[in-house]
């Protein structure tokens, strides 16, 4: 399917899971087979780690999907959509205002798509009379990047 010119891409990210997860989590899941292997033979011997490995593997890449996307009109996270006029003011988060907004200063009814290993967030007023969302907390590696761009976007709808 080809994009139009409302489609097209204007800011895309992913919060992929980083290396150092991934070779905890498989080697943490190879000790688990190993654990149930404990040099037995015959099935025991293998499919621990045909199961467990595998599994590690689909975990991680499941924690690391999550991607944000701007477009001409639109902010997609995840599965989240959000029209660009609807958005009041994005702030950048540091690794310090992330950790203030997730605690003593969340609101109960605020979406949050966090990723610990992500130092960086943004914090996206909404005006919107029909959402009683008050505000969206996303994780994200260039909060400033996205900042920019959404703020241009936003002005242009």
């Amino acid at each position: 399917m080809e994009e139009t010119s409302s489609d097209r891409t204007r800011y895309s990210e992913r919060l992929s899971t980083p290396l150092w997860m991934w070779a905890l989590g498989l080697t943490l899941a190879g000790l688990a087979a190993a654990e149930v292997h404990l040099g037995y033979g015959g099935i025991r011997s293998w499919v621990p780690y045909v199961v467990l490995l595998p599994l590690a593997a689909v975990f991680l890449w499941w924690l690391g999907r999550v991607r944000i996307r701007v477009t001409e009109t639109t902010l997609y996270i995840d599965d989240a959509v959000l029209p660009l006029n609807i958005i009041r003011a994005v702030t950048p988060l540091s690794p310090a205002g992330k950790r203030t907004e997730l605690g003593v200063n969340l609101a109960s009814d605020a979406f949050i798509i966090n990723r610990p290993w992500v130092r960086g967030a943004a914090k996206i007023d909404i005006d919107d009379p029909n959402d009683p969302t008050p505000y969206w907390i996303i994780s994200t590696r260039r909060p400033k990047a996205l900042l920019t761009i959404v703020a241009a976007q936003a002005t242009d709808t």
